[in-house]
């Protein structure tokens, strides 16, 4: 999600009282609840979840927007960059390019619209929304599918990235794993305690309680200072490394804001959580669940471990707007501008430019390619 300005009022409505219902099933006897499981009944649980609505989540009219919808000029300079990966394997093989995460279907829009203009290409690819809200597909398909038709770019839904076995292509996961389920485990200065939410009769809470759970991968920050809060995602890290066991040859992009540990446990030793409607930071991310888009920074240095562990080779990690520049976004623009056709038009591209490029400070991109370092050009001008 993007910046978001001042601390919108919460409130306690009936999505309390029914992620409580759902989330039966997963507390504990004392009436703890792990704040990754909370998490994702919140966030996707069906009848409840914030991307389980039926109303888009994204936008001007939704609580957050992302780069994609900041300016279409996001999604065309990321097809130049996987123009030119696919460029880079045998000619003639099948390349499939996976949005993971597609949301509403803008990234997809822009991201096809700059695909279908190298008809070379256009014959071999694939386009595949990955999604896990189901009202979320349906809009994301109707909108690709729509963009996709006049090139003939076949584009199609999956359940998940694994689900068609193996492939060659392009992973494009654009602030997804954010908003994965994250477990938050607080240091005491002895031993690590999960955080978690209980249920005191109205609202639910903040809670702890010792840590029993393993913690899979990277090992945690040796010897944080007391009172330390350390976030991390399975489901994230999981998501890495089932696009290692399966994208046999290509890129993976992801695309998020988040910072390496050092940085984190400094600037954020409470952690990063963050609850946001309408465009606006709630106060109590636990209030009104369900209402609210909640998520994490991305720990960049965790990440990387668990990819460069999953086999993964990293081609750069930097800056969003520096990675962006480096695909050819100059040109994408330079291209814009000539085709605006009114002033008018010319000045919501450059307002979407400079947004695209200045108000998403905190965001880096990340390219691995499977396999050794080579087989794939870095991108760059």
């Amino acid at each position: 999600m993007s910046e978001s300005s001042g601390p919108a009022s919460p409130s306690v409505g009936v999505g309390a009282e029914l992620l409580r219902e759902r989330l039966k099933e997963h507390t504990g006897p004392d009436g703890f609840v792990p704040f990754d499981r909370f998490m994702d009944v919140a966030l996707y649980g069906e009848g409840v979840g914030f991307y389980a609505r039926e109303e888009p989540p994204f936008g001007r009219k939704g609580a957050f927007y992302t780069a994609a919808h900041a300016s279409p000029l996001f999604g065309r300079t990321i097809a130049e960059r996987v123009r030119q990966v696919a460029r880079s394997v045998p000619d003639g093989a099948p390349f499939r390019v996976v949005d993971a995460g597609a949301g509403d279907g803008t990234l997809g829009e822009a991201l096809v619209g700059g695909l279908s203009e190298d008809r070379e290409l256009v014959p071999r690819l694939e386009y595949v929304l990955v999604e896990r809200s189901v009202a979320l597909s349906v809009r994301a398909l109707d909108r690709v599918s729509g963009a996709a038709r006049s090139s003939g770019i076949p584009v199609r839904a999956l359940g998940s990235v694994a689900a068609d076995g193996p492939f060659v292509g392009v992973v494009v996961a654009n602030e997804l794993l954010d908003a994965q389920p994250a477990r938050r485990l607080l240091w005491d200065g002895t031993a690590w305690n999960e955080c978690g939410v209980r249920w005191n009769g109205e609202v639910f809470v903040p809670a702890t309680v010792p840590s029993t759970r393993p913690v899979p991968g990277p090992a945690l920050p040796p010897n944080p200072a007391p009172g330390t809060v350390v976030e991390f995602s399975p489901m994230a890290e999981a998501f890495v490394r089932e696009v290692a066991d399966h994208l046999r040859d290509g890129l993976f992009l992801v695309l998020d804001y988040g910072m390496e540990e050092p940085e984190l446990l400094a600037a954020h030793p409470s952690g990063t959580l963050a609850a946001v409607r309408q465009h606006r930071v709630v106060a109590d991310p636990l209030a009104d669940p369900g209402s609210s888009d909640l998520s994490v920074f991305v720990n960049f240095t965790r990440l990387r471990r668990v990819a460069a562990r999953a086999g993964f080779s990293e081609l750069s990690c930097r800056r969003q707007a520096e990675a962006l520049g480096a695909w050819g976004f100059p040109r994408v623009f330079d291209r814009a501008v000539s085709a605006a056709g009114s002033a008018e038009a010319e000045v919501r591209l450059r307002l979407g430019a400079k947004n695209l490029l200045f108000g998403f400070e905190r965001f880096h991109a990340l390219e691995w390619s499977p396999g050794p370092a080579g087989n794939v050009p870095v991108g760059t001008t």
